[in-house]
């Protein structure tokens, strides 16, 4: 039986927890591929050579998860196994994060210090990522009040990615940008993120309680054969890391940069139409993410899909035909944002249904096996979102190469370093930008458009199918799961 009084703090502590490390995970995720394109003069050879860092990083990252989420598995402390990499991830994710956006290097140069800051970065961010989102099976085995956890995380860490999507653009970018250019800015903006993370952490670090009953079990041993064993031998683990792996890729397009560039083309080189933009298409999730468990009650998961991918679907169309037929102007913002507030809906619907989807494959494990392994189990979501995150930044900047957007990105990020130093005032930056921008062509245009639309909403559609298809834990085969282990526990 569950103490409603801890189970009431938990369901406030732990949310709260997440919105400054969703912060900063907008940050890095969303702007830092902008923020070194709009603030450094690269040549083709260069940004291949960050594209080749960013993905290796992310593949090394998402092998490290598993090996993180091992590590966990044997932590036994009494703060738990979870609460000291949460206190050691964060703070030492601040100083990285502080330091990558405060270098003043370019060239070369600035390349070999973006690889090294970058791998820091995927290492601490895995320790206290894993830790935060391998509690949810401690707080509660039950579905109900683990529809709640979840649901309500990821409303607060839309709550932290919105602040970040809200104010980012509009202090970086056009006449708003802090110390008039974006170098100046993003330093600023990096600096408060690595104090708001630790503060918000400290909610759950130590207003959290989670079950503690592997305490009294003997430590696993760190094992490469245990932690492939358990991936592999939980079929449907798989099976929902590929279909998530799939969904996240066409999720994460959008915002890799490409979407703020195809509106700076668009609508002029100013954050706020990109604010505008961001906060609407993530507000409408807000009602999904706090009425889900209601809803979860009222309609099967595959049943809520096929609504939530419909929708998504209308949404990319909107966006894709306001491009296609419409002439530059606020109408046509007004067509693009609602097309984008449909299709973050669906999209971020799909998400919350793959993140309980992966979380009951914890009491798979333990019916096929015996064992739970929370932090393994928990770890292939962070695995499979960076995995996710290094092939959008692939594809955003193959997308800048072929459709020659890089010309003006250099452009912008000359405009920007002549500002921070001095040589040109704000508004001769505003001018030279804009005259820059008014010669980017249709095509160009068309083709940033067509990669932001089209290809998010084919591979939601495929993780969809695939979902329908091998997912098999639905809401009566779980609750079937859970009754034969609580069997087998009395017996």
């Amino acid at each position: 039986m569950e103490d409603t009084r801890v189970k009431k703090r938990n369901l406030i502590m732990f949310p709260l927890g997440t919105v400054g490390r969703d912060m900063i995970y907008n940050l890095v995720t969303s702007y830092l591929l902008t923020f070194v394109l709009f603030t450094h003069q690269l040549s083709p050879a260069q940004l291949s050579a960050i594209t080749i860092i960013m993905v290796a990083a992310r593949v090394f990252d998402a092998l490290n998860d598993p090996v993180m989420g091992n590590i966990i598995e044997r932590t036994r402390t009494k703060w738990g196994k979870f609460k000291p990499w949460l206190a050691i991830g964060i703070l030492t994710t601040s100083v990285v994060v502080y330091l990558l956006f405060n270098v003043q290097l370019q060239g070369w140069a600035f390349v070999v210090f973006f690889g090294v800051m970058y791998f820091l970065y995927s290492i601490t961010y895995t320790m206290h990522d894993i830790s935060y989102w391998g509690m949810v099976p401690a707080l509660s085995s039950n579905a109900d009040t683990r529809n709640q956890y979840t649901s309500r995380a990821t409303l607060f860490a839309g709550i932290g990615g919105m602040a970040a999507a809200a104010f980012i653009p509009m202090l970086t970018a056009g006449n708003s940008a802090i110390g008039g250019n974006a170098v100046t800015a993003y330093g600023r903006v990096a600096l408060i993120m690595a104090i708001l993370a630790p503060a918000f952490l400290a909610f759950t670090i130590f207003g959290v309680k989670e079950q503690r009953d592997y305490n009294s079990e003997p430590v696993p041993p760190v094992s490469f054969k245990k932690i492939l064993s358990t991936i592999t031998g939980n079929d449907q683990l798989v099976w929902i890391s590929v279909v998530f792996l799939i969904q996240q890729i066409g999720n994460g397009i959008l915002l890799s940069g490409i979407g703020q560039t195809y509106i700076y083309v668009e609508f002029g080189y100013e954050g706020m139409y990109f604010t505008l933009f961001q906060m609407l298409g993530m507000a409408v999730t807000a009602v999904l993410m706090l009425f889900y468990p209601a809803i979860s009650r009222k309609i099967t998961r595959k049943k809520l899909m096929s609504i939530l991918m419909a929708v998504s679907a209308a949404g990319y169309a909107v966006m894709l035909l306001q491009g296609l037929l419409l002439p530059k102007g606020m109408v046509k913002f007004v067509c693009l944002t609602f097309g984008y507030m449909l299709a973050n809906f669906g999209q971020y619907g799909f998400y919350l249904i793959m993140m309980i989807s992966i979380m009951n494959t914890v009491e798979y494990n333990e019916y096929l096996h015996g064992t739970r392994d929370e932090g393994i189990v928990s770890s292939l979501r962070p695995f499979l979102t960076k995995m996710a995150s290094a092939l959008t930044v692939a594809i955003a900047n193959i997308t800048y190469i072929v459709f020659g957007i890089i010309h003006y990105t250099n452009g912008i990020a000359d405009a920007e370093q002549a500002a921070n130093i001095g040589t040109i005032t704000a508004e001769e930056k505003a001018h030279e930008i804009t005259g820059l921008l008014s010669g980017v062509q249709h095509s160009q245009t068309l083709g940033l458009l067509i990669v932001m639309t089209v290809l998010p909403c084919a591979l939601m559609f495929l993780s969809y199918l695939m979902y329908r298809k091998r997912y098999k834990l639905d809401e009566a085969e779980y609750e079937r799961i859970c009754g034969e282990i609580a069997k087998g526990k009395k017996a």
